[in-house]
């Protein structure tokens, strides 16, 4: 069963206030669900959708994501561009898609790192590629390491 949020969990979700969500249902712009006693709730797929995140049911992506620190750093992002590439070629992989990002690794709200999070949580990644651990995350890298998609 996918998961439900209460009118409040899904304004922290997608960053927006509770009196913009109950606008945007009253607009009829995004429609909220509502519960027998006529409470406001969302789905997992309305999340999906206000991502943008289209849900992919028939097969697995092959993501890359690579990041730099600042923007002084774009020769670095290139060469870790380029580094995939010769070695997504030599392993024979077909990539679905390329993220990435500018800014700190310590940062865990990245516009191309939550949008990763929000697929691997779908479900829909199959193998993530990235140059080195820390491009990803700077600490904890271990723990993302639970996010294995078994299928």
């Amino acid at each position: 069963m996918k998961p439900t949020y209460r009118l409040n969990e899904f304004a922290k979700l997608i960053n927006r206030s509770i009196k913009t969500l109950q606008k945007l249902d009253r607009m009829g712009k995004f429609k909220a669900h509502r519960t027998a006693t006529n409470r406001r709730y969302y789905t997992h797929d309305q999340y999906l959708e206000y991502m943008g995140i289209e849900k992919n049911d028939t097969q697995k992506k092959i993501i890359v994501y690579y990041r730099v620190s600042s923007a002084s750093q774009k020769n670095d992002m290139q060469s870790q561009r380029q580094a995939i590439e010769t070695f997504c070629t030599a392993c024979g992989l077909a990539i679905d898609e390329w993220l990435y990002d500018i800014g700190s690794g310590l940062n865990y709200k990245r516009k191309k790192f939550l949008k990763l999070m929000d697929l691997v949580e779908a479900g829909e990644v199959s193998i993530l590629i990235i140059a080195h651990k820390d491009r990803l995350v700077r600490f904890g890298f271990e723990w993302f390491q639970y996010f294995k998609t078994y299928n």
